[in-house]
């Protein structure tokens, strides 16, 4: 009895002790929410939602960043396999790798601040390398991927950047096949939460993004069926970093096509700036269209940044706007006909020069032409006079 008394004591103290601490913890909570201008109540209730967030535990993926270097890489993996060919191929995608507590995260970009780590964000896709896969065209369920070649790489990857970690796996498509359930169930062995990403090597609008990322999810059904996993499809981008604008800067400079001049690519660049700009400005127009119809939710973030588009639009009903546009304008035409002038009038002196030269250059050449003539019918005379004289002989011999 007096073990057991001596028990309920020390039962009764630590509880009061994970009360205590509990509390002290959620009022800590509720000052850094009234610091940053959230009530309390407020607070406990995105506790709550915190608390019951589905996927919160399981390192789930909200959305994904491609990076330009892993395009690049897929690209060029294609080109060198299966290009001409009905074949895809596939890859590994690598990933930055944070340790948070004991728990592997990625590295996200969230509400939080730029940097911060959490279990379910954002997966920056930074890197990437082939893999030798094989398949059967008749067959899609004859599949061959090479598991000692890919740990042989990431192993070599790791010891360059061991913040990179696998991710996922990439696959040329360009759509969903049977058989990619199966690969992802293999890239679980290497990551919990695999993103697939179908990247089109050959895009046929310039305005799409040539990414679309999948992630494997399982499907509870209300009959009491077995669950079954499906592809779900996962937001995503191309982002990239400073450096990396730059090197793909330089690298658009150095492709160029020899048979298209200049202007034409830079009119086609323009054009391709309105269509995209034409595409945004319909998305805007459909998204409020749905908003006024009560389709979709008001989202104040995409109200603020669309108010903040219209107040950046300059006032073209300003006289002085007007008149400095047709200055502007007039300037522009005007060096544009001067400068016609001075090719018409080059053109002309230019052609003045080839017809002077063609004329002296005959000039020069007549009398050589006379001397040779008068040295033709010259050696024409000797030929005849010498054929004259042995007829002559002849006749006298006989």
């Amino acid at each position: 009895p007096g073990m057991g008394s001596d028990f309920q004591r020390r039962r009764e103290r630590g509880e009061r002790a994970f009360s205590a601490k509990t509390s002290e913890n959620f009022l800590a909570h509720n000052r850094k929410a009234s610091a940053m201008g959230t009530s309390a109540a407020d607070a406990e209730k995105k506790l709550d939602v915190i608390r019951v967030q589905p996927g919160m535990g399981s390192n789930m993926p909200q959305s994904c960043i491609v990076h330009p270097l892993v395009l690049l890489s897929a690209t060029d993996h294609y080109m060198r396999v299966a290009k001409d060919t009905n074949k895809r191929v596939i890859g590994v995608l690598l990933g930055a790798k944070e340790i948070a507590g004991e728990r592997d995260t990625w590295k996200t970009t969230t509400s939080a601040g730029e940097g911060s780590y959490s279990t379910a964000g954002v997966v920056n896709i930074t890197n990437s390398f082939a893999v030798p896969f094989e398949e059967d065209e008749k067959d899609p369920k004859i599949w061959f991927v090479d598991h000692n070649y890919l740990e042989t790489m990431f192993g070599m990857f790791k010891k360059v950047n061991a913040r990179e970690r696998i991710v996922g796996w990439y696959s040329t498509g360009p759509k969903i096949r049977s058989s990619d359930l199966e690969i992802n169930e293999v890239f679980k062995k290497f990551c919990k939460n695999p993103v697939l990403v179908i990247i089109d090597v050959q895009p046929k609008d310039e305005l799409i993004i040539p990414t679309d990322a999948y992630i494997s999810m399982e499907e509870v059904k209300d009959d009491g069926t077995p669950t079954r996993r499906s592809f779900q499809h996962l937001p995503s981008e191309i982002g990239a970093e400073e450096a990396e604008e730059i090197g793909v800067e330089h690298l658009l400079r150095d492709i160029k096509d020899t048979t298209v001049s200049t202007l034409a690519e830079r009119v086609n660049a323009k054009l391709a700036s309105l269509k995209g700009l034409k595409a945004r400005l319909e998305d805007i127009q459909t998204y409020l269209k749905g908003v006024v119809d009560g389709k979709l939710p008001v989202n104040h973030e995409i109200t603020f940044l669309t108010q903040e588009i219209f107040n950046l639009l300059p006032n073209l009903n300003v006289e002085e706007l007007v008149r400095s546009f047709s200055v502007k304008t007039n300037d522009m035409m005007l060096v544009i006909y001067i400068s016609s002038l001075i090719r018409s009038v080059i053109a002309l002196h230019n052609l003045i020069n080839n017809k002077l030269a063609l004329k002296d250059a005959e000039n020069d050449s007549s009398p050589k032409d006379k001397k040779d003539e008068k040295k033709d019918e010259k050696s024409d005379d000797k030929k005849d006079d010498k054929k004259d004289a042995k007829v002559e002989k002849k006749e006298e011999k006989k």
